[in-house]
């Protein structure tokens, strides 16, 4: 429902990333760096570094609060920080769920190797792989790396299925496209993938959703009154909080 591409950013030494505590309800965040490092913390006690390769996958369910930061041993040098974050709405019936934290290092996503294409899966099935991510609906999310050249064919696994090129234009059914772009491809049709330059690709979809989503700030929710209780909650401050962190980001006003 929603696709955070950061970076790449170059820090001096001193200096880092800093996302305050923040709430979110009825959905799960999925990061992945590309460089860098980050500290996840949360209202459940998870403290977790992530580093290039693996997935943070956090479901906040009824409600949770988390903050991502450099580590300190990383501040003291310069350093670059780039990933992407996808935010994956939750069916109806576990969008109110007991929120929950899951790390996957890197070491055990299935790899798929093509000539010239390497393909980690970070959620879901895909290319007869399945990854250990835990997910609630059909789905798939595959980074990609590709040589000059190379190309893959995507088959019409899943319902929905999307392409976002990171650094590099590719050539999606013969079409180019951008750097920092995304295209929605055909159903039940297979689609050609090329690179003319080497390139990134962050491949993602799966089942289409049980009904609309709202989406406002860091909230998503079937409804509207979903989203006004989680506001009015984080406004009061009762959502839990995280251990040994004081700050936080305040509730934005609606326009």
């Amino acid at each position: 429902i929603f696709f955070d591409h950061f970076g790449p950013i170059a820090f001096a030494p001193g200096e880092g990333a800093d996302v305050r505590p923040h709430p979110h309800i009825g959905l799960a965040t999925v990061t992945y760096l590309f460089e860098g490092e980050m500290i996840h913390r949360d209202s459940l006690g998870s403290v977790q570094t992530i580093e290039p390769g693996a997935v943070n996958w956090m479901t906040a369910g009824r409600g949770i609060v988390h903050s991502e930061r450099t580590p300190p041993e990383t501040r003291v040098r310069a350093h670059r920080m780039h990933g992407v974050q996808t935010w994956v709405a939750l069916p109806k019936d576990r969008e109110m769920a007991e929120p929950s934290f899951s790390h996957q290092p890197k070491a055990i996503l299935p790899e798929i190797v093509r000539p010239g294409v390497t393909m980690r899966l970070l959620a879901g099935t895909a290319f007869g792989k399945r990854a250990p991510t835990p997910i609630f609906s059909p789905m798939f999310y595959v980074a990609v790396e590709m040589e000059p050249g190379a190309t893959i064919e995507l088959p019409p696994e899943h319902e929905q299925r999307g392409v976002y090129a990171v650094d590099r234009e590719v050539l999606v059914a013969g079409e180019a496209l951008p750097a920092q772009h995304c295209a929605v491809l055909a159903e039940d049709a297979t689609v050609r993938l090329e690179a003319t330059t080497g390139a990134r690709v962050m491949l993602f979809g799966g089942a289409g959703m049980d009904g609309d989503r709202k989406i406002w700030w860091n909230f998503v929710a079937s409804s509207r009154a979903l989203i006004d209780a989680a506001s009015e909650r984080w406004r009061e401050q009762s959502f839990p909080p995280i251990p040994g962190e004081t700050e936080f980001i305040p509730l934005p006003e609606r326009h």
